[in-house]
């Protein structure tokens, strides 16, 4: 079997046509209600690239779709953007959709097929713990410990994009991930496979638990895509993983904080 069978392949489902329009639809709303920004597009690189970002805004993450919006502006459709995500956003009826626009399950055979056929592939190491830190830590660099992005750059030979977002832990208060909460349940929290139980506050519910369903606020969100990082012509050819991802989450803080002295105001930017 080769590798263009496996699965009819989740890479070749991406339709450039549908991603199109959706973005032209999405374009008003990310330029409008969060006045979106992504700079740093001039010095991507050209072929298979993992963009490695912090991921933030708990239920409603705007960091793809933003990223893709301004990449897809820049560079056109003839590349696709490609985003590394649960396996609960490729089920039901909406699962064709997101494979369509470039979702693909997150698995080291999809990353890698993806990355050597010259895609962009974007990855939020951080995850759920990441999207719902709390507000008050909403400019630290926190994976969680998780270092399986830089294996995947390393096994595909493509140059890792740190990538920063900042505002979207703006959209509402989040006040704890609640790790103790979801220890607490127990058996409740493993049969639905998390470790958290967000906790936020905002518009119109108030106090959310769980799924924070509050309308997000119009937080300004700007994303920076930093020069590129070759594994190997930096670290050697056999480079100390945690080395690389301490490097990776040193530079990316840096460009965070940053973008957080730029701020002025809270949502307002």
């Amino acid at each position: 079997m080769s590798a263009t069978d496996i699965d009819t392949s989740e890479i070749t489902k991406w339709d450039p046509v549908l991603t199109e329009r959706v973005m032209g639809l999405l374009k008003p709303f990310l330029k409008g209600w969060h006045r979106a920004e992504v700079r740093g597009l001039e010095d991507f690189p050209n072929g298979g690239a993992l963009v490695v970002a912090n991921h933030s805004g708990g239920l409603f993450p705007m960091d793809v779709p933003i990223f893709a919006s301004g990449f897809y502006e820049k560079f056109g459709y003839d590349r696709p953007v490609y985003t590394l995500s649960h396996d609960m956003l490729m089920v039901g009826p909406t699962g064709a959709f997101f494979k369509k626009t470039g979702f693909i399950p997150a698995n080291h055979r999809n990353a890698d097929e993806a990355l050597r056929s010259g895609g962009v592939v974007v990855v939020f190491p951080g995850g759920d713990y990441d999207v719902y830190r709390p507000t008050l830590a909403a400019n630290k660099i926190d994976f969680g410990g998780r270092t399986g992005y830089v294996k995947a750059a390393i096994n595909a030979g493509v140059p890792i994009v740190p990538t920063v977002a900042i505002g979207g832990q703006e959209s509402q208060l989040f006040l704890s991930r609640g790790t103790e909460l979801a220890k607490a349940l127990g058996p409740v929290a493993r049969a639905f496979r998390t470790k958290i139980l967000p906790v936020s506050f905002g518009f119109p519910f108030g106090l959310s638990v769980v799924l924070p369903l509050n309308v997000p606020l119009p937080a300004k969100i700007t994303m920076k895509a930093l020069p590129p990082i070759d594994i190997v012509a930096e670290f050697g050819e056999d480079p100390d993983i945690d080395e690389v991802d301490a490097h990776v989450r040193r530079v990316m803080q840096r460009a965070l904080d940053e973008l957080a002295q730029e701020r002025r105001l809270p949502v307002l930017g």
